[in-house]
């Protein structure tokens, strides 16, 4: 049966933060091709990802360099069980930052134990940037988005605030020096935020901190194969679809220090007549973004059986 590609559909890919120990058992234990997909990450990586992902320890998931390979692998396997089910295929897709890595491994952009290998040091090298217990990360609730940029300049002083995931209405993340990030928060509390809240995050991604890991990412990426996408994908820093490889690397590496503009991506999908969202991987993070960006969408969160068999049966030919 030939596959079908649907230009109303979009899968997305989410991010760190929808991570947890065990996140894929339940979808293992009925599609094999779950560990399969898991398998060929750790002969990538050399370390068996599946055991660290099924039993291991939060702590040792939460640690960037092992939550990175961990979602990457995840949103691929939830991608593969559902292309072996289903003719249907995305004419979009988009990933919620390391989520942008899985979306282009997903369309057909960077082969996958390349993309394994890419995220893995583009986790060390954030790590490396900024030592743990210098940056931070803040979710602002309940302010307006150029309320929440305005109180990061306020708050910068001679270090570094700025505002990194605009995520939903009402929810924007903010990334910097701790302290900075602190002043913010404090700040955004008397602009009338319902809620600021610290992140459990060992590094501040999206930021100026993150500006010589990027410069260090860039070699790598010249060195890693990338092709035209076989879909339509929409990148986080420009809102934007590009199929010359040069033009992909580039955005690769300036999305590791600037925002991600997560909010107009779903708004520009549903603009040109995207109707339905697939949340592809773990978690339902996205899906609760998305449902308050795109109200008269439909959305679909893909992560275990019975999420697998509902979407199954409301998306097909």
């Amino acid at each position: 049966m030939m596959n079908k590609q649907t230009y109303s559909l979009a899968f997305v890919f989410p991010g760190q933060g929808s991570q947890s120990v065990g996140m894929l058992n339940d979808l293992a234990a009925s599609y094999p091709e779950v560990k399969h997909i898991f398998e060929r990450a750790s002969d990538a990586l050399s370390q068996d990802l599946w055991s660290l992902v099924s039993k291991g320890s939060e702590e040792e998931l939460n640690q960037t360099q092992n939550t990175q390979p961990a979602m990457l692998a995840a949103g691929f396997a939830v991608w593969n069980v559902w292309c072996q089910h289903s003719t249907v295929r995305p004419d979009w897709v988009a990933g919620h930052s390391l989520g942008e890595y899985t979306a282009l491994v997903c369309a057909s952009a960077i082969h996958f134990e390349d993309a394994i290998k890419l995220v893995a040091t583009r986790a060390r090298l954030m790590q490396e940037a900024v030592p743990t217990g210098v940056g931070a990360m803040a979710a602002i609730l309940g302010l307006q988005d150029h309320e929440v940029v305005k109180a990061c300049t306020e708050a910068a002083g001679n270090e570094i605030v700025s505002a990194v995931n605009f995520n939903s209405a009402g929810q924007v993340v903010i990334a910097g020096n701790v302290a900075a990030v602190e002043r913010a928060m404090v700040i955004a509390k008397t602009m009338g935020a319902k809620r600021a809240l610290l992140l459990p995050v060992s590094v501040p991604s999206h930021c100026a901190l993150m500006h010589p890991a990027a410069e260090k990412l860039n070699e790598y990426l010249q060195n890693t194969v990338i092709n035209s996408p076989k879909m339509t994908l929409i990148h986080n820093v420009d809102v934007a679809s590009h199929s010359a490889p040069e033009v992909i690397r580039h955005a690769l590496k300036e999305q590791l220090y600037r925002p991600v503009n997560w909010v107009d991506s779903i708004k520009f999908m549903n603009d040109q007549g995207v109707t339905r969202f697939v949340e592809c991987g773990p978690g339902k993070v996205l899906i609760g973004l998305n449902k308050r960006i795109a109200k008269d969408a439909e959305h679909y969160s893909i992560y275990n059986p019975e999420t697998l068999n509902e979407a199954l049966e409301k998306i097909h030919d």
